[in-house]
């Protein structure tokens, strides 16, 4: 059991780590945009940086990524590592887009603008590193919920969004009557059909290669789980077990709180090969922890 233990703190410092390290990097590279006045090369700096996707995309991600960090953080202080599914497609909807948002920059803005360019300065990481971090902490790290194709097409409403006011801006209203200039070019280098068309399957495959990715990571922490627990637990007293489980997580911790691992107990008693029930075995895992806890505060 402590290895198991081990195994998801390890995973979840990695998680935090590569979470908090892309918050960052958005919010310098946001910051960067917000304080340069002007750019010979970019017109949409200080304010009028949140017109871009580019910016917007990122933000996104940070937001999801941030609201993931409570629960990876607090898991790790009661041993209880959950992130509620609806969070993790949020992520999946913030990876994509900015996914999105270096592809573009690599295959079609580096080529016409320069590379050097488009990824130097805050749109380096804007452009590269803010995605790619993000991109390897949903799908290597985030691992808590495996993903339905039917939530992946969630991951499609900011960027349609995004679209939407896109077009609004430079197609209807114009520049001349005080909308946006076509900065992306998808208006007057090539007709305006062509990328409308293509926005809305190009995020699709993005968002699916991104689920399956996610999906494998998490399926093979469950293998790695199960072959774990199938070592460690296939002929043990699964009661005696859980007893102890329940006495070296409430030792370990510093919250009063007893937090019943569900998932943990559900996994041992599928290999352990025991008849007790799971209700049984939840009963006994918070009798033992309360004995536990009275006898940590008698100590002081």
């Amino acid at each position: 059991m402590k290895e198991v233990l081990k195994q998801e703190r390890r995973q979840w410092r990695f998680a935090i780590a590569a979470l908090v390290t892309a918050v960052i990097c958005v919010f310098a590279g946001v910051t960067m945009n917000l304080t340069t006045v002007y750019d010979e090369n970019f017109d949409h700096m200080g304010i009028r940086t949140f017109c871009m996707f580019t910016v917007n995309s990122n933000i996104l991600a940070a937001v999801s990524m941030s609201m993931g960090l409570p629960y990876a953080l607090d898991g790790l202080r009661r041993n209880d590592y959950h992130i509620p599914g609806w969070v993790v497609v949020f992520m999946l909807a913030g990876t994509t887009a900015v996914t999105l948002t270096f592809l573009v920059s690599l295959c079609i803005l580096a080529p016409v603008k320069g590379f050097v360019l488009i990824f130097t300065g805050s749109r380096f990481l804007l452009h590269a590193i803010c995605p790619l971090l993000a991109i390897d902490a949903f799908c290597f790290f985030v691992c808590d919920h495996r993903i339905r194709f039917v939530e992946s097409l969630l991951a499609l409403i900011p960027v349609l969004i995004y679209a939407g006011v896109y077009y609004l801006m430079v197609v209807v209203i114009g520049e001349s009557r005080g909308g946006w200039n076509d900065f992306y070019g998808f208006a007057t280098r090539i007709p305006v059909w062509i990328p409308l068309a293509a926005i809305a399957p190009v995020t699709l495959v993005i968002a699916t290669v991104l689920r399956l990715l996610h999906n494998r990571t998490y399926d093979r922490r469950q293998r790695r789980e199960a072959e774990l627990f199938r070592a460690a637990f296939s002929h043990a007293d699964v009661r005696e077990t859980v007893a102890d489980i329940a006495r070296e997580r409430t030792a370990s911790v510093r919250s009063e709180d007893v937090v019943v691992p569900r998932r943990i107990i559900s996994i041992l008693l599928e290999h352990s090969g025991s008849d007790c029930t799971l209700e049984e075995c939840c009963r006994v895992y918070l009798d033992a922890a309360l004995e536990c806890a009275a006898a940590k505060k008698r100590r002081g």
